[in-house]
């Protein structure tokens, strides 16, 4: 990769200031694909002076000027898909298919969105005799993660430009090829010099830099709990905005006149998909006492047809996750729920069958879990599921809420009265109603341990803006 060791700032590749390097490891073969600088509080310093001095006149740049800096990423973005998705596939392990039509595909559906969304929006309105004016907040760091790469960088970047804003993105350094990728279109786009800077390095320095400097006037940081709570606290001394996408344990509840054969079976394989690295995951499953025991069964068969192997292989549903460490802290679960006395129907501890090299976990089904089990509450981000019996429709909605976390829940009803009635009752940022999938235009975000703010659709994108009252001007 040309620019893997470089970091971009004020328009140009430029040589980081710090000495440590790290390697970029294919989680599937544990080997190094790439090696990346990681940068320090110096380049972070020269990243928010280009960007602040770049915000004078970019925040000024009109609308049509903007919807056409837009334009130009999405046909330059159109063209590199394949490129990125190779990347992402290396990088963090998912599988060809998953990388192009889903993890590519989502940083094109930003752009696009957000590109209609601008083309409509109304940055002034009229109340009485007082003018609302809604500007750009500032300069903006971003400090995102591997598990959706591209997803999480453009569904910032795209409604920062469209707002005006400037920026500094910091990607995970596990994962920051597809990023160096999107840099490259981003400047072939030709995004004015200074309004898009990429410095890679780890949290710590570079993400602790970002969130603590009093050049910038946003961050917004997705990833763990722990990390939001590190980032509020660096940024709270300058009084930024601070938005956080959080951790997630999302319920999925099948009530009784549910489909179980059909609801189990996608809650499964929702649960499987990028090896379970979704922070939306729905992840315990709760099915009345009743027929616990049959959706038991329907799940543990297809888990055991859930196929774990190399990337690129055809046959492949999941890849490896996407870090020694990651794979370490699943089996370290998945051991305590066998502990805690939790039913396991398949899978289990150690690499699936075959495969000796990556990091790979085998799909596990837990049953007979209670909620104050470990596999119920910690947020695991792999292949594990638990199933939770519950009695009625007021204890679902009862375990639903025990969590810290809010970010998602789904809800599977043969009426669509009765699901909205639970809908209701969660606390959720989301709900998914019998298998509805996420909309682009719609607010992503979650309640409680699982963040604040919201990105995605309007409401993202007005994260990035200020709202100024002027009086006597109507």
């Amino acid at each position: 990769m040309k620019h893997s060791s470089e970091f971009y700032i004020d328009g140009t590749w430029v040589k980081s200031h710090g000495a440590v390097r790290c390697d970029v490891i294919n989680p599937a073969t544990e080997e190094s694909v790439a090696s990346i600088c990681l940068g320090n509080s110096q380049d972070v310093d020269e990243a928010v002076k280009a960007a602040r001095q770049a915000f004078v006149g970019y925040s000024k740049t009109s609308v049509d000027d903007r919807l056409a800096l837009l334009d130009r990423i999405i046909s330059i973005y159109e063209k590199r898909t394949d490129e990125i998705a190779k990347y992402i596939t290396l990088e963090m392990g998912a599988p060809t298919p998953l990388s192009k039509h889903a993890q590519a595909a989502t940083g094109l559906n930003h752009f696009r969105t957000t590109r209609d969304l601008l083309a409509s929006f109304d940055f002034r309105e009229t109340r009485g005799v007082t003018e609302i004016v809604k500007e750009p907040i500032g300069v903006c760091g971003f400090i995102t993660p591997w598990n959706w790469p591209i997803n999480q960088v453009a569904c910032k970047v795209a409604p920062a430009l469209a707002a005006g804003c400037t920026m500094i993105l910091k990607p995970s350094e596990l994962a920051p090829l597809s990023s160096i990728i999107f840099a490259e279109i981003l400047d072939e786009a030709g995004v004015p010099k200074g309004v898009f800077n990429l410095v890679n390095g780890d949290g710590p320095v570079v993400g602790q830099a970002i969130a603590s400097h009093k050049g910038v006037d946003m961050v917004s940081f997705t990833g763990s709990t722990r990390g939001g709570v590190a980032v509020a606290k660096a940024a709270a001394d300058s009084v930024k905005r601070v938005t956080q996408e959080l951790g997630g344990k999302s319920p999925n509840i099948i009530l009784d006149d549910a489909d179980l054969e059909r609801t189990v079976r996608s809650g499964v394989m929702a649960c499987m998909l990028n090896s379970g690295q979704s922070c939306n995951a729905p992840t315990r499953m709760l099915v009345p006492a009743a027929l616990h025991d049959q959706a038991a069964e329907i799940a543990r068969n297809v888990a055991e047809g859930v196929t774990v192997g190399a990337p690129g292989d055809e046959a492949t549903t999941i890849g490896p996750v996407v870090s020694e460490l990651q794979w370490k802290k699943i089996q370290v679960l998945i051991q305590e729920g066998i502990d805690e006395g939790a039913q396991l129907i398949c899978g289990g501890t150690g690499r699936p069958n075959g495969l000796s090299k990556g990091y790979f976990v085998k799909p596990t089904v837990f049953a007979g879990v209670t909620n104050d089990m470990a596999v119920a509450r910690e947020e695991i981000f792999g292949p594990v599921l638990s199933i939770l019996p519950y009695k009625d429709e007021d204890e679902a909605v009862c375990i639903a809420n025990d969590t810290v976390f809010g970010l998602s829940s789904y809800v599977n009803s043969g009426s669509l009265e009765r699901a909205s009635k639970v809908a209701e009752q969660l606390r959720t940022g989301m709900v998914h109603v019998n298998g509805a999938g996420l909309n682009y235009d719609a607010p992503f975000g979650g309640y409680k341990m699982s963040g604040n703010g919201r990105e995605w659709g309007r409401e993202g994108f007005e994260e990035f803006l200020e709202v100024k009252a002027i009086m006597g001007l109507a």
